[in-house]
């Protein structure tokens, strides 16, 4: 079995819109259960589906240090994270899953 990763992942409603960061081993898994909306939740208040950002690391600490650290970050800094390598928010959930969607 090969080196397990780690992800810190944005998820946004849109556009500008509502922010939700999380981490975990299994991006395809975990966004498709935040896309289900099969439990209350954030993510299904604010309709956050389209993932717009994540980062990969190679220690669980890492990226739960990561994620602590980008929620205390403010709003605009955020949004430049995401936009440096999507100005267009795009939903990178097909390309992650390897397909449509």
């Amino acid at each position: 079995m090969g080196t397990r990763s780690y992800y810190v992942y944005i998820l946004a409603s849109h556009i500008g819109g509502t922010l939700y960061i999380g981490v975990t081993n299994d991006p395809v898994r975990r966004v498709a259960e935040h896309r289900s909306n099969l439990s209350d939740s954030f993510t299904k208040r604010y309709g956050v589906t389209r993932l717009v950002y994540f980062e990969v690391f190679e220690q669980i600490e890492q990226a739960i240090h990561r994620e602590k650290r980008l929620k205390k970050w403010q709003r605009d800094w955020k949004i430049s994270l995401i936009e440096k390598d999507s100005p267009d928010w795009n939903d990178l959930y097909p390309q992650i899953a390897g397909g449509d969607g």
